[in-house]
């Protein structure tokens, strides 16, 4: 567990086919910003499998190839679901800046997803800045997330 990223490593971003116009716009906001950023897809806007996308994401964050990930679908709800069966992924729906910022001080969230039907692009841009810039609190809050894998 770390208290900040590593952004010597790239970002990973993915999204279903509802999430494909909020990616395109984050991946070339985020490079703009000058992160390193990895688009694991979808390529079109065609109806696609979230899982697909979302295990990719997950695991070149467990595998610690990439600093954090960036999910995007409807309701970031299969997305989320999908990258918490991956051990060491804490996946974080965030629908308001508040949400985003105690994803990751609370329970150092290491990938945000955003349900890119109800928010507004701008908003998930200020979303995944705060959780980019928000190191984790630590201390009690470490012991909650020591007990959250079921290993």
């Amino acid at each position: 567990m770390s208290l900040h990223f590593d952004f010597s490593k790239p970002i990973a971003l993915g999204c279903d086919h509802a999430g494909f116009e909020y990616k395109q716009a984050i991946f070339t906001w985020l490079q703009q910003k000058g992160y390193t950023v990895k688009d694991f897809g979808t390529t079109s806007p065609d109806s696609v499998d979230y899982p697909d996308f979302a295990h990719a994401v997950a695991s070149a964050v467990e595998n610690k190839e990439y600093s954090c990930g960036v999910l995007l679908c409807g309701s970031a709800n299969g997305v989320a679901i999908t990258a918490n069966k991956h051990q060491t992924i804490r996946a974080a729906i965030c629908w308001q800046n508040d949400i985003a910022t105690l994803a990751r001080k609370h329970t150092d969230a290491n990938i945000i997803c955003i349900p890119a039907r109800f928010v507004s692009l701008h908003l998930s841009q200020e979303m995944i800045e705060i959780f980019l810039s928000t190191e984790f609190e630590g201390g009690r809050h470490a012991n909650r997330v020591n007990k959250i894998a079921c290993s």
